[in-house]
């Protein structure tokens, strides 16, 4: 299976094709907020579900076979739909919007609802590991490289209540094709939640380093 997938698209198309596609899946992120709350009767429930079998079964007469992957145009515009934590498509998805502040350091701050409960009011543990391993992920490459999670360790300190959160990720330490990073997830304002340090590598098929378009180019070729 290819990991980055060359997909000739302009650039304008891409962008209009996003905004189509996030405003989808912002309303389905709505739909299954709604289906965890709804307090409708029974037969309501069922003539809802038969309406979203029913516009399902549309949006399966043209689909990808399999994964959406990551893809990428010759203009170094890449996209990553069907993300779990950062798709535009991905209903599942916060989605979260990850702020780069300079190489090495970035955060980001979304709201997490009910669809992402653990302990009654609180956010899932594994939610929380999810998105700390992606913007782990993303401040260990920079855009620059090619990395992959090796190691991931959490320290659950306190209870993540639903609702306005922040994540913030640094590089810690590198030496070679291992960088360790560090960050943390909590209630914007105060003490963290949970905090993370992972272990992210380099392939020894991929670059050591690159510049932001090298890397799109040689890592997603």
């Amino acid at each position: 299976m290819e990991m980055f997938i060359h997909d000739e698209i302009a650039t304008d198309e891409v962008d209009r094709r996003e905004k189509a596609v996030s405003a989808l899946a912002d309303s389905v992120r709505e739909l299954v907020d709604a289906t965890i709350r709804s307090t409708v009767p029974d037969e309501e429930l069922a003539a809802v579900q038969a309406e979203v079998a029913a516009l399902a079964a549309r949006l399966r007469r043209q689909q990808l076979p399999g994964s959406a992957g990551v893809r990428y145009n010759s203009e170094g515009r890449s996209w990553n739909w069907g993300n779990a934590v950062v798709g535009r498509g991905n209903a599942v998805a916060p989605p979260v919007d990850i702020v780069h502040d300079g190489f090495g350091n970035a955060h980001a701050e979304m709201t997490l609802g009910a669809a992402y409960e653990g302990p009654p009011g609180m956010v899932h543990g594994g939610v929380s590991a999810l998105m700390l391993d992606q913007i782990m992920g993303e401040t260990a490459s920079g855009f620059r490289r090619l990395t992959m999670t090796g190691t991931l360790t959490l320290r659950y300190r306190r209870p993540l209540p639903l609702g306005p959160v922040r994540m913030e990720a640094r590089i810690a330490h590198e030496e070679g094709r291992k960088i360790t990073v560090e960050a943390q997830i909590g209630v914007p304002g105060q003490d963290a939640a949970v905090e993370a340090t992972g272990l992210f590598l380099i392939p020894s098929w991929a670059p050591i380093d690159e510049t932001e378009e090298g890397w799109s180019r040689s890592a997603e070729g």
